[in-house]
């Protein structure tokens, strides 16, 4: 092994404590720093293709990429996020006049259930109205609180939001214009053999694009189409609904269904046969076929991990990270994949 002189530990020790201490610095900004990074690998291909439409010149290409960026991505989800607010705050005032009275919705549920499964949910303390007024009552509650802390934010979670998306895009230009040679230099930094470098450095971009591009665009699908049929089929809050089947559709196993089934069985149950079966068989064979049609052509199947290794680390990066996880979540389960298999094919660590 090698032996560091006292010179080499002391630079070394400087190393790792200004390294720290600039990570610090950017902990207000990780957010921010993080997205920059992510849309940087994931729209290089799209910045190369710029510059060489630009005849060679990076800044005006790593512009014309930002700004497609703002336009193709950016005003579209703040214009969603805005109509998203106004809908749920649309939806809570509908709950509240009783509009939708989700005693009466429950109700007509339980009429419609067949003898064995009244017994079933009777078993289970599930059919008694007093017991689902009191947990309607206490979501309600927590909903209005909720509420209450938002309106009370609003003005201040606008300008961090401002504040961070500013950030990022001037991150992204430098990004695009300077990544190869920012990529170059961590890349000789990183204190690895290039045996294990390419392959870590491979997955670890692949991963990212396959997890934005691929699981990004099928859920944004998969949400469009649900909130288009929740619309058509007159279910309130349809832009509501849309989003959250499109935030289910990044857990594999789970997905839009958890939304949309529970609405087709209602519509069955208490007598919207024709609304319950376009519902079903929409669900079924639109929105369930989008991720097996539209995957393997955004992805594409060599760089898919396993849907139980996506689902663990999913939930797991989110649990940890916030709304950042769902990419963070399937990195680190990738890397660590690719490690532990560099490792099982290595031969110099398994020389006696």
């Amino acid at each position: 092994m090698k032996r560091f002189t006292l010179t080499q530990t002391s630079f070394l020790l400087l190393l790792g404590l200004v390294t720290l201490a600039f990570l610090w610095i950017l902990v207000p900004f990780a957010g921010a720093v993080f997205w920059g990074v992510v849309l940087a690998i994931v729209f290089a291909p799209l910045y190369y293709r710029l510059q060489n439409a630009c005849g060679n010149r990076p800044n005006l290409a790593a512009f014309a990429a930002l700004l497609l960026i703002v336009l193709m991505v950016i005003l579209p989800l703040t214009m969603i996020a805005a109509s998203l607010v106004q809908q749920a705050a649309a939806v809570y005032a509908m709950i509240e006049s009783g509009q939708i009275d989700f005693s009466r919705i429950f109700q007509r549920v339980i009429n419609g259930l067949p003898a064995w499964a009244l017994t079933v949910l009777d078993r289970l303390d599930l059919t008694n109205l007093a017991t689902l007024q009191e947990r309607v009552t206490a979501a309600a509650a927590q909903i209005s609180q909720a509420t209450a802390r938002y309106a009370l934010n609003a003005g201040r979670n606008a300008l961090d939001f401002l504040v961070s998306i500013t950030v990022m895009l001037y991150l992204l230009f430098f990004l695009f214009r300077d990544g190869r040679t920012v990529a170059s230099r961590i890349r000789r930094a990183v204190p690895l053999s290039e045996t294990y470098k390419q392959p870590l450095f491979d997955k670890f971009t692949t991963v990212i694009r396959a997890t934005v591009k691929g699981n990004v665009l099928v859920a944004m699908a998969q949400g469009a189409l649900g909130g288009m049929i929740f619309w058509l089929l007159g279910v309130p809050g349809p832009l509501l609904w849309g989003v959250v089947m499109a935030f289910l559709s990044l857990l594999p196993a789970v997905g839009a269904a958890i939304i949309w089934g529970p609405v087709a069985l209602y519509f069955l149950l208490t007598g919207s046969i024709w609304q319950g079966v376009v519902l079903l068989l929409f669900g079924v064979l639109v929105i369930g076929l989008v991720d097996n049609l539209l995957r393997p052509v955004l992805v594409g199947k060599d760089t898919k991990l396993p849907d139980y290794i996506v689902l663990l680390s999913t939930i797991g990066g989110m649990a940890l990270f916030g709304l950042n996880g769902f990419v963070i979540g399937p990195v680190i389960a990738a890397l660590f994949i690719a490690a532990w298999d560099l490792f099982a094919e290595a031969d110099e660590f398994h020389q006696e």
